[in-house]
């Protein structure tokens, strides 16, 4: 007997381009007696999975990016965990890293039906909280510093798409925006403190459409992993770029990576945070202190 699905979708997916494929989608979404709901602004993903939940659906699906899986996990995790809905994902966004990280097609129609008939099983999510108490749970990855600049600067490049989107937005990262951040890191009683370009806390393996960050995360390992860029040159981070793409920076001395269980972080200069590509705080931000920890087994997905 199928599952009693919510669809929620982000018509400004992928630019504003999901429109189009989510109405090729509707036959089997029909078929399966799904029912649909549309984001109208940022954060109603969150309202909507939330509602989903407490009006007894079975399973709730991300049509979107990473941004509206992002939401939805932040919708489902207020509900508690006996009345929590599986989650489903349809990559239709610009990165769509974590659907890679969880095996569902690529393809819309098929991670569709594959989310309404498929079997769920548990992944572990990051949380965040931050100095004044605000927690944010993150499914993928949450970069501090370059990165998050990096997802700030992508949403002001309409007219790419996809990694080449986030390539340009390495490229005018690298070039304006290169000050380091002192950071004093307590890694699981392990205090460590050092100056960082950029600190990502990775619950899978790759952000931005493809780089691959921390090649050995896994978002059902019980663990976190981190990688952190030290201080270093323009050109040190030029030559970083080609090796973040294949997964092979550890190599270089200005990057160190690990994994911990939980992290506290306090940094001499305001924090540029991006949670799964959803910009946490920009440009204009005085956050300054923040702590993480994994939540194993937090969430039923509907894995590929």
């Amino acid at each position: 007997m199928p599952k009693k699905a919510k669809l929620i979708f982000n018509s400004s997916a992928d630019m504003g381009r999901a429109w189009t494929v989510a109405n090729d989608l509707r036959p089997i979404a029909s078929q399966y007696g799904a029912e649909w709901s549309g984001t109208v602004y940022p954060t109603h993903a969150v309202e909507l999975a939330l509602q989903a939940a407490e009006q007894g659906y079975e399973r709730v699906i991300a049509l979107g990016g990473d941004g509206t899986a992002h939401e939805v996990v932040n919708g489902l995790m207020q509900v508690p965990a006996e009345r929590r809905p599986a989650m489903g994902v349809v990559p239709i966004g610009s990165g769509n890293d974590f659907a890679h990280a969880i095996g569902v097609p690529m393809a819309p129609d098929r991670a569709l039906a594959h989310a309404l008939s498929g079997e769920a099983s548990p992944v572990d999510l990051g949380l965040m909280t931050d100095e004044h108490g605000r927690k944010e749970y993150f499914d993928n990855t949450l970069g501090i510093g370059f990165d998050a600049v990096v997802t700030i600067r992508s949403h002001k490049l309409p007219l790419l798409r996809g990694f080449m989107m986030y390539l340009a937005a390495v490229l005018q990262t690298i070039a304006v925006n290169h000050t380091p951040a002192l950071m004093k890191m307590d890694f699981d009683g392990q205090v460590v403190e050092q100056s960082n370009l950029m600190l990502a806390v990775c619950n899978g393996r790759r952000e931005g459409g493809g780089f691959i960050v921390a090649p050995e995360a896994r978002n059902d390992d019980g663990i976190l992993h981190y990688v952190m860029i030290g201080e270093c040159s323009r050109l040190t981070m030029l030559r970083l770029l080609p090796e973040v793409m294949k997964g092979t920076h550890e190599k270089f001395p200005q990057v160190t990576m690990g994994t911990m269980r939980r992290l506290s972080l306090v940094s001499d200069k305001p924090l540029y945070i991006h949670a799964d590509g959803e910009v946490y705080t920009s440009f204009g931000s005085n956050l300054r202190q923040v702590s993480f920890e994994i939540l194993p087994n937090a969430l039923q997905v509907i894995k590929g």
